[in-house]
């Protein structure tokens, strides 16, 4: 045991490196180099950040920064009291983005199990590659292929529906408030799974090969091999991936569910952005939008911190 809190005592004093003169001359060569990186991060993510005083002032571009009117917190007064649109937009974009992520992770890794368990190399490429193309595809055409498949007149989910006898007749399915939130989560699958497996497929490769050997000597099938080594071993990309998404759970998305929305599903498909582009930029007033997108910001933060505090209590794998 003695020997054992030596190591870690050796390890912990081999990562805390003590900021000296002498150590910042040593690595002046990687500092000189992520100088641009640094600089690019503070004039294109900091900087625009004073922006954020918009959401204090009542602010007209004629008058600036500086002329416009101080009116403290009452836009986000206007945003939270009495305001059952923002509330609604809120639980959009939340139930959206819940759906997105936890539709993303189950078919990415599930996806990416499945194909590391084909063994011929040129349908194991094939399959990658169709995979990854809808990713590159914009969401005006993935939107236009939907609406084709799902259409009422001659759409191939409508026609298979009623061969079945599952449906007497065709239905419109952008009429149905229910199903808005679920053709958004799997419009996502459908265009990002190929994409969002690469990282699990790059994670399965540095699973050490001996291990599925001496599985598969004690008798073990390709089901128990992936429970019981490929899962585990991918577990910490599985939570790193998981901790960085739940801070993007209140960017559900904007443009499909700007061209996917009508009248019929209006109150089930305004998210957050849409809110934004309404009053923020249409309407002209820029305190409100800016006001709505601080909460935004805000509340992806609280919730990074969060999911980290969690999987640090779990000692799980974490960002910080």
């Amino acid at each position: 045991m003695a020997g054992i809190k030596r190591v870690k005592a050796e390890r912990v004093k081999d990562v805390k490196v003590k900021i000296t003169l002498k150590e910042i001359i040593k690595q002046k060569e990687l500092i000189v180099l992520s100088l641009p990186f640094v600089l690019y991060v503070i004039l294109f993510n900091y900087v625009p950040l004073a922006g954020w005083i918009m959401a204090f002032q009542q602010y007209k571009p004629k008058d600036g920064f500086w002329g416009s009117k101080f009116v403290g917190m009452d836009k986000f007064k206007f945003l939270f009291v009495n305001n059952a649109d923002f509330i609604r937009v809120i639980r959009n974009t939340l139930a959206m983005g819940i759906i997105n992520l936890v539709l993303s992770f189950v078919f990415a890794i599930g996806f990416a199990l499945i194909l590391n368990e084909v063994v011929h190399k040129g349908p194991k490429k094939l399959v990658q590659t169709v995979s990854y193309l809808p990713h590159f595809l914009s969401w005006i055409i993935v939107c236009g292929i939907l609406q084709d498949v799902l259409s009422i007149d001659g759409g191939i989910i409508n026609e298979i529906l009623v061969k079945l006898h599952i449906l007497d007749a065709p239905v419109n399915f952008f009429a149905f408030k229910g199903l808005f939130w679920w053709i958004v989560g799997f419009a996502h699958v459908w265009k990002e799974t190929g994409w969002n497996s690469i990282i699990y497929l790059a994670a399965i490769t540095a699973i050490n090969p001996d291990l599925y050997e001496a599985a598969s000597i004690d008798g073990a099938g390709r089901l128990r091999k992936m429970w019981n080594i490929t899962l585990p071993g991918i577990k910490p990309t599985i939570f790193i991936l998981l901790l960085m998404n739940i801070g993007n759970v209140l960017n559900s998305g904007f443009e499909i569910q700007y061209l996917l929305t009508n009248g019929l599903v209006q109150s089930v498909s305004q998210t957050i952005d849409i809110y934004v582009l309404k009053y923020g930029i249409s309407q002209m007033d820029y305190s409100l939008g800016t006001a709505a997108g601080i909460f935004k910001s805000v509340v992806s933060i609280i919730l990074i911190f969060l999911a980290n505090s969690a999987a640090k209590r779990a000692g799980e794998e974490r960002l910080f």
